[in-house]
């Protein structure tokens, strides 16, 4: 399993979380908090200031929701990623984790790093030796202990690190990600002096997962599929909120540059929301979630609301493992 697809099988729960209401946030961020949703987790602490999108959600809770046990039964999520991140860390991402805040950073060499960190209960001893096992090193610094795997290619991109930088809280990237991560407990240089994304986290009814970020670190670290990027108007800004348990619902908004490119991007949504009509027929369990659609946002702010109930997704054809 590469390095890549272990930070997948983490993003991936927020993906999930959000991702179900929209498909428009299908890039690879962070997760979780566990009990009625945060804009300020304690974790923002170790974020980088330069950070262009940040992410939380609620691990536990959305794992248990009804939601997600409706989607199981009809759409069965391959286990296997999960299974090889436990064999190789010792962290069991459902039982163990209960919520994450990740983070992207865009690169001098124009693609973006990633960064998560996981709070839970982790059995420091069993990770280490599990990681030693599957070749990680372990090296000192400033005071914490990180473990770093390299995979046996040796290919650039494929090395991994874990440190746990409090009790209960490990911080998972790269290596310079986490030794950065590590650094800010001393230089406070973190995500809270960044005065734009601040304020947007700040804007938005935080829920069980949220998302916000500067859309360039999007285009620039390749996280939106090709042909998307040029197609939309002049996005700024993006905040995603949620909450999963009966149903599914949450908000997805966009910052523009200006007023024209806003009622542009209505134009679009607008369109989407009429062909969302006409393919739901006379389908009650579609029309439902068609109708909580509800576009909204003044000025250069556009808005897109809705509400899935659950009963939607006992409708999904089924696929087997």
């Amino acid at each position: 399993m590469t390095t890549r697809t272990r930070y997948f099988v983490i993003t991936s729960l927020l993906v999930l979380a959000v991702g179900l209401g929209t498909g428009l946030v299908a890039f690879y961020v962070g997760l979780p908090v566990v009990g009625g949703g945060s804009s300020n987790p304690s974790e923002l602490d170790y974020v980088p200031r330069t950070a262009a999108v940040v992410a939380y959600a609620e691990v536990r809770e959305i794992m248990v929701s009804d939601v997600r046990q409706r989607i199981r039964r009809v759409v069965p999520i391959p286990e296997d990623g999960q299974r090889a991140f436990k064999e190789q860390t010792g962290i069991d991402i459902e039982s163990d984790i209960d919520h994450v805040v990740a983070s992207l950073e865009p690169q001098a060499d124009g693609k973006t790093a990633g960064l998560v960190l996981a709070r839970g209960r982790f059995n420091e001893a069993t990770i280490e030796t599990l990681m030693r096992q599957h070749g990680a090193e372990v090296e000192e610094y400033q005071g914490k202990r990180v473990m770093i795997r390299t995979s046996p290619s040796g290919t650039a991109g494929e090395t991994f690190a874990l440190s746990f930088i409090e009790p209960g809280l490990i911080a998972i990237g790269n290596p310079p990600m986490v030794r950065t991560a590590i650094d800010l407990q001393k230089t406070g240089e973190n995500v809270r002096m960044n005065s734009e994304l601040m304020g947007l986290l700040g804007s938005i009814d935080a829920g069980q997962a949220w998302v916000v970020g500067r859309v360039d670190a999007l285009q620039s670290g390749r996280s939106l599929p090709a042909g998307i990027a040029e197609r939309l108007p002049a996005i700024t800004w993006f905040s995603v909120s949620g909450q999963v348990d009966s149903q599914v619902s949450g908000t997805v908004r966009a910052d523009t540059r200006d007023e024209q490119a806003a009622n542009d991007l209505r134009d679009v949504v607008r369109g989407f929301l009429a062909l969302a009509k006409l393919q739901a027929g006379s389908r009650p369990e579609m029309q439902a979630m068609v109708q909580s659609l509800e576009l909204g946002g003044t000025g250069n702010s556009v808005a897109l609301s809705f509400s899935i109930p659950g009963e939607v997704f006992d409708t999904l054809p089924s696929r087997q493992q």
